[in-house]
């Protein structure tokens, strides 16, 4: 007798992060492959491509930018890092840190890379059906949204279609801290607005009053 929803869900995710995980398609990227496991949302975060530190960490938004980026949820709509993490399920443009460049900082993937790791985006829509997606810097936002600027992006929500699936998008710029644009107008009202209506969104919603209740379980199960 086949499982509920929820548990094939949760097996075919499984079975796609096992397989992510063993992916070799890009010989120029560093392994491994970054991931933050199998967490069936309806709120997919999107990011770039993983640092040089992600990798050792063993999770994407480990370092810098991370510490800024769960900043801005927290303060937005009240929830940690753990809480994140446990709660929205996160992927990338790409999920192997590109190397170095010979000048210095990181090297941009090809646009052969993006597309190679586009199939694991792909497949995650079409197990978790995401009512929406965020996307976390420019390279994330055009795999999404046709845009040349962030300020015609962030700070709005979209209807996008993607593989037979239609969903919310709601940008963010990357919060790298080599980048000013978040700090400086009209980047800083932009983003303000932006977490305002992730807040808002239904399916986020959904999810901080389920991290709410957890809360509550936890202190009722210490207070015995």
């Amino acid at each position: 007798m086949p499982g509920t929803p929820l548990a094939e869900t949760k097996r075919l995710l499984s079975l796609h992060v096992k397989q992510l995980l063993a992916c070799d398609r890009c010989p120029a990227m560093r392994k491994p492959v970054v991931s933050g496991g199998p967490v069936v949302s309806k709120v997919i975060l999107v990011g770039q491509a993983p640092g040089d530190k992600e990798p050792v960490l063993g999770r994407p938004f480990a370092w810098t930018a991370g510490r800024t980026l769960f900043k801005w949820f927290e303060e937005s709509l009240g929830i940690s890092e753990t809480e994140f993490r446990s709660h929205i399920y996160m992927a990338a443009a790409c999920r192997c840190f590109p190397g170095k460049r010979p000048e210095g900082g990181d090297r941009v993937p090809s646009r052969e890379e993006v597309v190679n790791c586009s199939y694991w985006r792909d497949r995650e829509f079409e197990i978790l059906q995401p009512k929406l997606v965020i996307p976390v810097g420019k390279l994330a936002i055009a795999q999404l949204l046709a845009a040349d600027r962030l300020d015609e992006v962030v700070g709005k929500q979209f209807r996008v279609r993607c593989e037979r699936r239609t969903f919310d998008v709601i940008p963010l710029p990357h919060p790298s801290g080599a980048s000013p644009w978040h700090r400086i107008e009209p980047g800083k009202t932009l983003l303000q607005r932006a977490m305002k209506s992730i807040a808002n969104h239904s399916a986020m919603r959904e999810i901080t009053a389920a991290i709410g209740r957890e809360r509550i379980a936890d202190r009722s199960w210490r207070a015995r």
